[in-house]
């Protein structure tokens, strides 16, 4: 014994069973999938798969790793989706900034990243900037963009959308994208995004 009393010290957290549960029924949910669905993606059993999102069965390593695999998700990050579960606010000074080195472009990650269902991220674009995305960056969610100050020329697919401080947009079909800012001061918007 080294005489260190460790008396009251935290331990390591346990991730609770019911939190697992919780976290398959909604990646399960999110995907629009029954429990037939599930089981025929993993190979688990419908009836093990119903005991587990109700908390009366406790999956196995190999379990949760074939419903991790039918969901496209590495076992660690499904276990950390569900590990955060519990978070509800997002403090400012938590909140992820990513900026682009190349054009200034800034986005901050608003809303916990806990796989739920809406996703909300916030975006200053620089004057003159313009950022092109691909249609496959829009194939699984649905988007609006809400400008809040500056202008935003938006243009997608063949259309082109001139937004005004206040005007909110949601994006229709998967299409290649340009956000560009023509205005002499950074534009700054919300977009708002859910999965498909």
């Amino acid at each position: 014994m080294d005489g260190a009393d460790n008396r009251g010290a935290p331990g390591p957290q346990t991730l609770s069973g019911e939190a697992i549960a919780a976290r398959l029924r909604l990646e399960r949910e999110n995907r629009g999938w029954s429990l037939s669905d599930l089981a025929e993606r993993s190979g688990v059993s419908k009836a093990m798969i119903s005991k587990i999102e109700r908390s009366e069965a406790s999956p196995t390593a190999t379990v949760l790793g074939r419903l991790s695999g039918a969901f496209g998700l590495p076992l660690s990050v499904l276990l950390a989706l569900a590990e955060r579960a519990g978070d509800r606010l997002s403090r400012a000074v938590e909140q992820p900034v990513w900026t682009d080195p190349e054009t200034g472009y800034t986005r901050r990650a608003v809303s916990l990243p806990n796989g739920g269902l809406l996703e909300l991220i916030d975006v200053t674009l620089p004057a003159g900037v313009r950022i092109p995305y691909p249609a496959s960056a829009f194939a699984f969610q649905r988007q609006q963009i809400w400008l809040i100050s500056g202008q935003l020329d938006f243009q997608e697919g063949e259309a082109l959308h001139h937004l005004a401080p206040g005007d909110c947009l949601e994006l229709g079909a998967p299409s290649a994208c340009v956000f560009f800012n023509p205005g002499k001061e950074p534009a700054r918007y919300l977009v708002a995004l859910t999965r498909r």
